[in-house]
Parts: structure tokens; sequence; C-alpha cells
């Protein structure tokens, strides 16, 4: 049987009385236990719930630096990575540099030849062509060598991230980022890497008066379009400030003039006025990456700060194909790792790679054939610089994190989280990988006792799943990281009709139907895979089943009715 969340306590209860049990209990279970942090959640404000960015540390003197080098007429550089955060960070400064007639230009290392963040080669360029300010955008904290080299040529480094740093911080002119230091004053340090750019526009604007000569007050509110994308894409807790940037963030790209945004929206059969975090992160997140994965970043930047039409729609068909290309690599290594697996001893960890193989593409494959075979998969390829790197997926039966920090001398470096990550091998461990993830797996598998089984929020029948509880759910979106989805039981619902869709039958609907029969309603599965897949194999009209799903409007039928996104089904 599927596990249910604890009730809530009588204390908790009644603290958070001016809420219905089911909203009271998803927000003590995101960590809101207050009357005045439930107003906080439920009720985002720009105007009161974010913070000062002169509160972090460098800040002032970043914003001081920054408009010093707009209004004197210095060359600026804006040194962005190539993701889904640096790119539309990257435009957002872009779009501020050119609106307060600064002197400036982007540069964004291409992911294959260069490799992530700076590079000496890089800033020997950009001092040569008389840059004398360059502003890193998610970026900067892990790179002494190359902000040295800058210190050297005559450059001042403002240096704006969200990483965690090395060993020491870079000797830069500033250093602004949550992250940085233990002793960080400001009350909020998940930021994605674009929402601390946008922190040094707004600490900048407010030190210097006379560039809103130029710039209207409040103006700086039509670059949220770019932080809300990064602040969702990048996958950071969406509570507290990123709350406010994601949320606000969705109603301007609802109503961005960005002719780029509005031409990939066109070109993804996406409604721009109804745009989600779901759209975000699975649709526009994706063809922003396939950029720099398949190409050259350059080509997402453009396309987020072009003003012509034209280049605007030609750029979001580039960008469409670039995404199916990536998807069709995607497959080919998809095919090769299984005909691998056929050839071998299936273990309790897989753990593959070929040099020929694109690190930026395995995290796809790695996700399809954990969910395929239920347990870790490490898959790796060798990157530009040499480095065997790759993605981790978990297939839900370990925290993947916690597997690669067990997994002594191995990698030189590893993040993530439970379900996901990504790693650097060492060279000579990379032929020893999966023995010792296996035997970290058989340590944890020992001591974790399911961690990643997932619980229901509250048990729901078919006649409950309405638009009435879907409004009321969605007063907690955008969800996200910390934030998740709520999920539901329906128990002993009658399965109705079964039937398979898409081009090679690989997304599942179920009509399910309540006990006494009088209500139904449809559940839909995309990529089933797995535990879900053999289940569904095994459905036929009549039987009879518990359900694990999500709520959710079907934003492709007419009238956009509820339907649930299935998870889990258990046949009785």
């Amino acid at each position: 049987m599927f596990p249910l969340h604890d009730p809530l306590d009588e204390t908790l209860r009644k603290e958070l009385d001016a809420h219905d049990d089911l909203t009271a209990a998803l927000l003590a279970r995101r960590g809101v236990t207050s009357r005045e942090d439930a107003e906080r959640f439920l009720n985002p404000s720009y105007e009161e719930h974010l913070h000062d960015p002169l509160l972090m540390t460098d800040m002032e003197k970043a914003a001081r630096r920054l408009a010093d080098a707009i209004r004197s007429g210095e060359r600026i550089a804006v040194w962005s990575d190539y993701d889904a955060d640096g790119i539309p960070g990257a435009a957002l400064l872009h779009d501020f540099l050119k609106k307060a007639g600064a002197d400036f230009e982007n540069y964004i290392p291409h992911r294959h030849l260069e490799g992530y963040g700076m590079n000496a080669e890089g800033i020997t360029k950009l001092a040569e062509s008389g840059v004398k300010l360059i502003v890193t955008v998610d970026s900067g904290i892990t790179d002494p060598e190359p902000i040295k080299r800058a210190k050297e040529l005559g450059v001042d480094v403002i240096v704006t991230d969200h990483h965690l740093p090395a060993e020491r911080l870079p000797d830069a002119f500033a250093v602004v980022n949550p992250h940085a230091r233990e002793d960080e004053p400001y009350p909020f340090r998940e930021l994605c890497g674009a929402g601390v750019a946008w922190k040094l526009v707004v600490a900048t604007l407010a030190l210097e008066p006379s560039l809103r000569e130029k710039i209207p007050e409040g103006w700086e509110k039509w670059l949220l379009d770019m932080v809300g994308l990064a602040t969702i894409a990048d996958m950071v807790p969406l509570v507290g400030e990123n709350r406010v940037l994601a949320s606000y963030g969705l109603l301007v790209m609802r109503k961005s003039p960005r002719l780029g945004l509005q031409k990939l929206c066109r070109g993804m059969r996406t409604e721009q006025r109804t745009i989600s975090e779901d759209d975000v992160g699975f649709m526009i997140a994706p063809r922003v990456n396939a950029a720099s994965r398949m190409g050259d970043a350059r080509d997402a930047f453009r396309l987020f700060t072009t003003l012509d039409e034209n280049e605007a729609d030609a750029l979001a068909k580039k960008l469409e194909k670039a995404n199916r290309s990536r998807k069709a690599e995607a497959g080919a290594i998809t095919r090769a790792v299984h005909a691998r697996l056929k050839e071998r001893e299936l273990r309790s960890v897989i753990a593959l790679g070929d040099p020929e193989w694109r690190p930026a593409l395995l995290g796809l494959v790695a996700g399809t054939i954990a969910d395929e075979y239920e347990r870790p998969v490490f898959l790796w390829g060798r990157e530009g610089s040499d480095r065997l790197k790759g993605s981790m997926r978990s297939g839900g039966t370990v925290h993947g994190l916690s597997l690669m920090r067990a997994t002594i001398d191995t990698f030189e470096e590893c993040g993530g989280h439970a379900a996901a990550g990504g790693f650097t091998v060492k060279n000579d461990a990379i032929f020893f990988l999966e023995d010792r993830l296996v035997d970290a797996h058989a340590r944890l598998a020992k001591s974790e006792d399911d961690p990643l089984a997932s619980h229901a929020d509250a048990v729901l029948t078919i006649a409950e799943a309405s638009s009435a509880l879907l409004k009321k759910i969605e007063r907690l979106a955008p969800f996200g990281i910390e934030n998740p989805k709520p999920v539901f039981l329906l128990r002993g619902v009658i399965v109705r009709k079964v039937t398979r869709f898409g081009k090679s039958e690989e997304h599942l609907k179920v009509t399910i139907a309540s006990p006494e029969g009088k209500e139904s309603v449809e559940a839909v599965a995309f990529f089933a895979k797995g535990a879900l897949a053999r289940t569904a194999d095994a459905l036929a009209a009549g039987a009879e089943a518990h359900v694990l799903a999500h709520l959710e409007r079907d934003t492709f039928a007419r009238d956009n009715p509820v339907r649930l996104r299935l998870l889990d089904l258990k046949l009785l």
C-alpha cells in the first residue's frame, strides 16, 4: 500500500486554522508553520518579500564599480555560463546595459571548446579588445587563476555566482555570491545565478540615481521573465525569495514583449499567456540548453535579446532543430546502453561510459535507463577538456548524492540531490567505477528505509478530483524543488479503459472510475517505464487498483478538464 504523510498535530493545526485541512497540511510539509509564513507563501509580494540587495556582501562595492564603468564609458564584458541559468542572466544584463547606454559586449564560452567557467585565453582576448571590467553570471567563483590573469592585465572582475566556492575565494574586485562565505548576512542564500545578476542591476539602479534618466522606475521588473525562467530551469529551491521571483517571473513571461520568447512559444505550440513552471522546465529550458549542447549557446542568447522579428523566428526554429537533434543523439546513446547491458551481468548499479558520448546529453539517457531498470545509473563521456564527466539518476532505490559521497577516491567532484546529479571521474578510477558504486550501494541499502518512497498528501475520491480542488492546489504553485506538487491516493478505483499513444506508444492513458461507477477521470503517464509500465501491461478493463497521482489540467483538450498525472498504480 502507498504510505500517507502523518496528520498535523493539534498545535500546528491551530496555528494554521485560517486554512482548510489540506492546505494547512501542505503548508506544514513545506516548512510553513506560522500564520505569517503562510501569508507570505500563499501571497508572494514583490514589494514586501524581496530583500535589499545591498545586504549581500560586496554588493555595494560591485554596484558602484558597475555604475562608474557605465558613467565613464569603460568597456564592459558580461561573461556568462552557457546553460538555462547563465543565458537568461546574460540576457538581462545585456538589456540593462543597453538601456543604460553602456559600452559593453557579452562573452559566452563554447561548451565543447572552452568548457565551463572562465579561462585565461578568453580573458586575454577581452583585455586586448579594451575591456576594463568583467561581470560574470553563474560562474567565476571557482576560477581564481583566470581572475588572477585578468588582474595582471588591468581588468577588474565582479563575480556574480551562486555555486559553492573552492578552497579560497578568487581575488576579484568583488565577489557577490550568497554561498561564498559562511558569515554571509544576506537573508536568503538559494538564488540562482541570474537571480544574483538581477540583484546587481537593482542595486546599481538604487546607488546611481542618474541612470533613472534613461531607465524608468520599475523597468527592472520586465527583466523578471529571464530571472523566473532561470530560477525554474536551474532547479533551485522554490521557497523564500525564489518563490517570489518565479511567481512574478511567470507573470512577466506571460506578457513579455521579448520576440524570441514569443517565437519559441509559437514553435512549441505553447500559449504564452498561460506559461507555467512545467512549460519552462520541460519545454523552454531544454531548448535553451540544446543550443550549447548541440552547437553554440549564443543562439539562445541572441534569441532572447534580438529586436528583429525575422531573426527571432529563425533562431527559434534553430533551437527547435537543435532540440530534436539532442533527442535523436540521446536516443542513439540509449540504444547503445541497451545493447551493452544485454551482453553483461546486470548489477545493483549500472555504470557505463564511452569517450564518444557527449556528457551534456547523458542526464536524459541516465534517467531513461534508471526508470527502466529501477536502479541507479551512472553514464560518463569525455568533455572537450579531456575530463571524464557524466550524470547520475538514482532510479528511486537509494539517495543518489549519498551514493556518490560514499564512493571514496572515485570522483574529482560530484553534486546533486537524491534523484539526480553530475560528476567528474578521476582518470585512474574509471575502470573500478561500477565495482565501487555497487559496494557503496550495498552499504547504503542496508541503512536506508526506502528514501525516495512517494508519500501521499491525502486520500482522494474521483468525485473530489475537481476544478475547485485544483484551484486550491494551484495557490501553492509554482511547484519545484522543496515545493513539490501534491500527491494523492485514490483507493480501489476501477479501470475502464487502457490506451497507449505516441509515435512508439510510449505514453499511457487509463480511464478510471469510482467503485460505484458513477464518476470517471482520465489518468496519463508520459514515457511510462519500469514498474508502472509492467503494471500497465497487466491492466484490463474491470481491474481494481490503487492509484498514486498528481492533479492537473489538460491544456490540450477543449475546456481544459481536470485529469490525473499517473505516478504509480497497484493492482488489487
